[in-house]
């Protein structure tokens, strides 16, 4: 009788012991998963809408779109909104629209996506929205409509995210939103994510920004590796760009949402695809460009006029886009794709660089953690490599304020172009000639980097 309690005893024991084995190993997984952002179950699609996100597809200051996430079980949702109060009672006079539903199917991943444009809002008013589906809403989030005359702004620019998005590249984006959270939108430079089939990805790029996309708006390039799926030879243009993101359907109609442009409060900027149709949209360009009633043009890319970092070259987009930008004399060029930072107003270093010049100011930037050499051929002013970046631009009239500040928020480079009645601009070079540029050999680089 004893020996049967006591092998009892030890049998309780030892299924105690396997259960807490399981355990330890199921939350090991779990948090193995949450740490390394790899578990497909992580990513799964809920009846809770996630992957919010606000962007214009038409007048900034009297519209604004909405895209967000559910799995397949969803297929009714809708959006609302009310000009924003201090009272909560806003929720009683929320207007509710129906979105628009999208089934979406790729591989083993399958959702269905959402989108919305509230339309006939109020210019400069800020207004308040929520979306999902009856007894499952999102918070309620809050945004601001543009001037519909010129006023000033802030906007924020990031390139390259692309690898160990929301384990690093994350402080990017974070920091930017620390350092001006009065901006109006946040340009990306293309490259967000590193593969274009990759779903977890996309997911590591939203819990990345988390809020900030669903509270200002996301006007995004599209880089090489939104084309990528380990096959240089084939272009594959990710299924997750449209469904994600709801932009102007006003560029060519061969890449429609990838090539577009959109006015803010007397600011022009244009998004151009680099890796496609360049030729067709050269002569887009010019149109948009010769009709153009705004006092500053800014234009966005992936693949840089001039590079910064070594041992490459885009002649290709050089020849057929740059000088439609001198003829118009485009003030701000931004792009990405070299993992470096450099910045210029004289590339093809003439004898006599004038303070007055009506060419563009070219940028390249990087934010996320792939980071290359600088290019030795120094057409830029101010460069670095192996550091992480970010981009504050302020529009004021007539001038024109640029900052890039690295994701530890110390000032690395600034300039400022003045634009006078007559048109004639004068830039002056702002960057801090106390802090050396950044090297591989004088950071905290890779001991093969030393």
């Amino acid at each position: 009788m004893t020996r049967n309690i006591e092998k009892t005893v030890i049998s309780g024991k030892f299924i105690r012991f396997v259960i807490l084995i399981l355990l330890f190993g199921y939350f090991a997984e779990v948090l193995i998963a949450r740490d390394t952002s790899q578990a497909a179950y992580y990513y799964k699609p809920t009846q809770y809408p996630d992957h919010i996100i606000i962007s214009w597809s038409d007048d900034p200051a009297s519209t604004q779109s909405v895209n967000w996430r559910s799995d397949v079980s969803i297929t009714t949702a809708y959006a609302e909104i009310a000009k924003a109060d201090a009272s909560p009672n806003f929720i009683y006079t929320a207007k509710r629209i129906p979105a628009k539903t999208e089934s979406f199917s790729f591989a083993d991943n399958k959702a269905n996506f959402h989108s919305a444009t509230f339309t006939g809002l109020q210019s400069n008013a800020m207004y308040i929205y929520r979306v999902g589906s009856e007894g499952r809403w999102s918070e309620w989030f809050q945004f601001r409509t543009a001037e519909k005359q010129p006023k000033p702004f802030k906007f924020i620019y990031l390139g390259d995210g692309q690898e160990h998005v929301l384990s690093l590249w994350s402080q990017a984006i974070r920091a930017a939103y620390k350092a001006a959270p009065e901006a109006r939108f946040i340009i990306h430079g293309g490259d967000l994510v590193n593969d274009a089939r990759a779903y977890d990805a996309w997911h590591e790029w939203f819990a990345a920004a988390g809020w900030i996309n669903a509270t200002i708006p996301i006007m995004p390039a599209i880089g090489n590796h939104e084309y990528w799926d380990g096959n240089w030879e084939e272009r594959f243009f990710t299924p997750y760009w449209r469904p994600h993101f709801t932009l102007p359907l006003n560029g060519i109609s061969e890449l429609p949402e990838t090539n577009y442009y959109f006015d803010f409060q007397g600011a022009r900027f244009i998004i151009l695809n680099s890796n496609l149709e360049r030729e067709k949209q050269a002569r887009w360009l010019e149109g948009i460009l010769k009709n153009n009633p705004n006092n500053w043009t800014i234009i966005v890319f992936h693949h840089p006029i001039y590079c910064g970092a070594a041992n490459r070259d885009y002649p290709e987009i050089r020849n057929v886009w740059n000088p439609i930008f001198k003829k118009y004399k485009v003030d701000l060029i931004l792009t990405g794709h070299d993992h470096t930072y450099a910045r210029g107003n004289n590339p093809e270093q003439l004898a006599i660089k004038s303070k007055n010049s009506t060419d563009p100011v070219y940028v390249v930037s990087v934010s996320g953690p792939k980071l290359y050499h600088i290019n030795q051929n120094r057409w830029m002013d101010r460069a670095a490599e192996n550091t992480m970046l970010y981009q504050i631009i302020s529009i004021d009239n007539n001038t024109l304020d640029y900052k890039t500040y690295t994701i530890t928020d110390e000032l690395y480079d600034a300039f400022r172009i003045e634009r006078s009645s007559s048109g004639k601009k004068t830039f002056k070079d702002l960057q801090p000639r106390d802090f050396p540029e950044r090297t591989f050999k004088n950071t905290l680089g890779r001991p093969e980097e030393k």
